[in-house]
């Protein structure tokens, strides 16, 4: 799982989640994403942008809400920048679940279930 341990909603889905012995929790802001991680992060989603939030602070500040980004923008400005990765991002086999929506969290659940 990739997270902000200073992000309460990661804290929450993590408690959500039980006990996961198993599960390999990687702080974002203290392990940055290797661009190797992030291209197989890419791979399981279906693009970049998946994996991108809107949500972070700079999207706004930085005037990115009013260009049009492409699947490389999306991938130079996670890697510059942690806080764009949307989170927490949890992989399971060749499975991704992004994003702290019910649908994800419970998806995320019944993966680690199995």
């Amino acid at each position: 799982m990739y997270q902000l341990s200073s992000c309460n909603t990661c804290k929450r889905i993590i408690g959500e989640l039980g006990d996961q012995p198993d599960l390999e929790i990687s702080n974002i802001k203290e392990e940055k994403i290797t661009a190797k991680e992030l291209d197989h992060m890419a791979t399981l989603a279906g693009s970049y942008e998946a994996l991108f939030s809107r949500r972070a602070m700079k999207y706004r500040s930085m005037g990115l809400a009013d260009q049009e980004l492409s699947e490389e923008d999306y991938r130079r400005l996670i890697l510059e920048e942690y806080t764009f990765l949307k989170r927490p991002v949890t992989i399971v086999g060749d499975q991704i679940f992004i994003g702290s929506a019910k649908k994800s969290v419970a998806g995320t659940k019944a993966a680690l279930a199995e």
